[in-house]
């Protein structure tokens, strides 16, 4: 640590810092964009940039296992899972004025609240946790595995519940869609005999 210092300088950035550093602001860039724009086809793109750019942290971080996790299990099968989400339910590819609630205060309130908290929540919890240099590395397959299935596992368990519940109930929607659009169909063809109908009536002498 002290020889780095000495050839860098306390504030002078290296190459993986700066790297960083752009590589954290495109990322907040994108997660910005998704959660503002009103296409929830390019909200959900954006949103495999966001996570993308988190794997590259993960990677500058030294921390190989993590960022590919991230790619596989994010990447791979969240956004997936979204899109199908967003398919089953028909939902429209280009500008969706539904998508805006108009409380955007209310959830930039929250938003902040949260991220605030979360912050404070790291800050204390590693306010006087060091790293052994010496020891294995805090992002190899051993000590991640070791955290996952030791100290992990419910909320792990949970998540995977959650986006089943998520993609079931994206099936349960599109099917009630359907159904409705069934009855409205059907509803019109009625109309319309009855209605051919009473023509036929009224022209008979």
């Amino acid at each position: 640590m002290s020889l780095a210092a000495e050839t860098h300088g306390f504030l002078s950035p290296t190459g993986v810092e700066i790297a960083f550093l752009l590589v954290g602001l495109v990322t907040f860039g994108a997660a910005l964009v998704t959660v503002t724009t009103k296409q929830l086809v390019h909200a959900a793109l954006w949103l495999v940039v966001a996570l993308g750019g988190l794997a590259v942290e993960y990677l500058l971080l030294t921390a190989e296992f993590i960022a590919w996790v991230q790619v596989l299990i994010y990447v791979g099968s969240v956004v997936v899972l979204l899109l199908f989400g967003l398919m089953l339910t028909k939902a429209p590819i280009g500008h969706s004025p539904d998508a805006d609630s108009g409380n955007r205060w209310a959830a930039l309130t929250v938003a902040v609240a949260a991220a605030a908290a979360l912050i404070w929540v790291v800050v204390d919890a590693f306010r006087t946790t060091w790293i052994d240099l010496d020891g294995p590395a805090a992002g190899s397959t051993g000590a991640t595995g070791a955290s996952l299935f030791q100290n992990w596992v419910l909320p792990f368990e949970a998540l995977s519940v959650l986006l089943l519940a998520a993609l079931v109930g994206a099936i349960v929607l599109s099917r009630k869609s359907k159904a409705e659009a069934g009855r409205a169909t059907a509803g019109r063809a009625d109309t319309g005999q009855a209605t051919a109908g009473k023509a036929d009536r009224e022209g008979t002498p």
